[in-house]
């Protein structure tokens, strides 16, 4: 068999496993998924308020388990990124642009698990969970951004088949809900406004009905209501932006003696068009994209910080606001 018959082989297995995966292969991701997509929010009694020991042993004992989840997904990222370069990708363009998307969906359930162990009040060990959801986070980013320049996937944030971010978990906070979404690269604020703010990372936060409002809207709708019922939706960003340096700032500690600087803040979306308040449902219609000003709530400095580390920051900020 010739070198080229060789390499047009593989790339045909490579295809084959995308578009027909074996029985076995998605049992082994079933069974190793199978945990994590089993295990409770943080908030759920059965995640944190067990006695501190037993759940302490818990938590250490699941590393072994995590591990070899996240070497699972860290294997089949680097698959999915083998299928791309080893050549001809062009004739699979459509199978390639789906198995993304597809594989970054399997990989919420690990990321929900971690975000739950993270912020166990008695998981708060020396233990990596911000350290495996870093690694992840950055081979997705690796995966995404190397497709995107095979022309296989689109980042921009304006198209509908844009993959220029996806979702790294979920909890639940007193009677708030946060999602969070990592961009693949800084992204600009706003589609069609230059602001100088490019953003990195989001949050959506539900605000949820507590019991008492939940038990009174089951009574008013005949027991018919969700289980949950979301007030509105306010949106969080982790940004950056590169701001002159004069000659005072530079005398600030921390600050890089340079012409400009890249600083980092967490800020909420605040909607300017179409109105917050208009009852006019032609002022949605009519507005193809949604403008907004940023609301700087906290300004980190000029580190960058990790996905983990800009959700602890983001959840002392809103813990704050509900003492207020």
């Amino acid at each position: 068999m010739t070198e080229v018959e060789d390499m047009s082989c593989e790339e045909s297995d490579c295809m084959d496993s995308l578009q027909n995966p074996g029985k076995g292969e998605v049992e082994e991701s079933l069974l190793l998924l199978a945990n994590v997509a089993l295990a409770p929010p943080c908030g759920d009694e059965a995640a944190c308020a067990c006695d501190p020991e037993a759940c302490s042993s818990v938590v250490e004992g699941s590393l072994q388990s995590m591990q070899i989840q996240l070497q699972f997904l860290m294997s089949k990222a680097d698959d999915l990124q083998d299928c791309l370069v080893s050549g001809q990708w062009h004739l699979e363009r459509e199978a390639l642009a789906s198995a993304v998307p597809e594989f970054i969906y399997t990989c919420q359930p690990f990321f929900n698990h971690l975000e739950s162990m993270a912020r166990c009040t008695v998981s708060q060990l020396t233990l990596p969970f911000d350290m495996y959801t870093q690694q992840l986070c950055d081979r997705l980013q690796q995966l995404v951004i190397t497709y995107a320049s095979y022309n296989v996937l689109c980042l921009d944030d304006t198209e509908p088949n844009s993959v220029s971010h996806f979702c790294i978990g979920q909890f639940h906070l007193g009677q708030l809900r946060l999602t969070t979404f990592l961009y693949c690269k800084p992204t600009p604020y706003l589609a069609r406004v230059d602001t100088g703010i490019y953003k990195c990372m989001r949050w959506n936060v539900d605000r949820l009905r507590d019991e008492q409002q939940e038990q009174q809207a089951d009574v008013e709708q005949g027991g018919e209501s969700e289980t949950e019922t979301v007030g509105d939706t306010e949106f969080y960003f982790l940004c950056c932006e590169d701001i002159p340096v004069s000659e005072a700032d530079e005398k600030i500690q921390d600050v890089p003696h340079c012409s400009v600087v890249r600083l980092w803040s967490i800020g909420q979306w605040v909607q300017v068009k179409p109105d917050p308040e208009t009852e006019d449902i032609y002022d949605w219609i009519l507005c193809d994209i949604p403008q907004a000003s940023y609301e700087r709530l906290l300004l980190l400095g000029s580190d960058e910080p990790s996905s983990c580390k800009a959700t602890d920051f983001l959840q002392q900020l809103l813990l704050s606001q509900q003492t207020e």
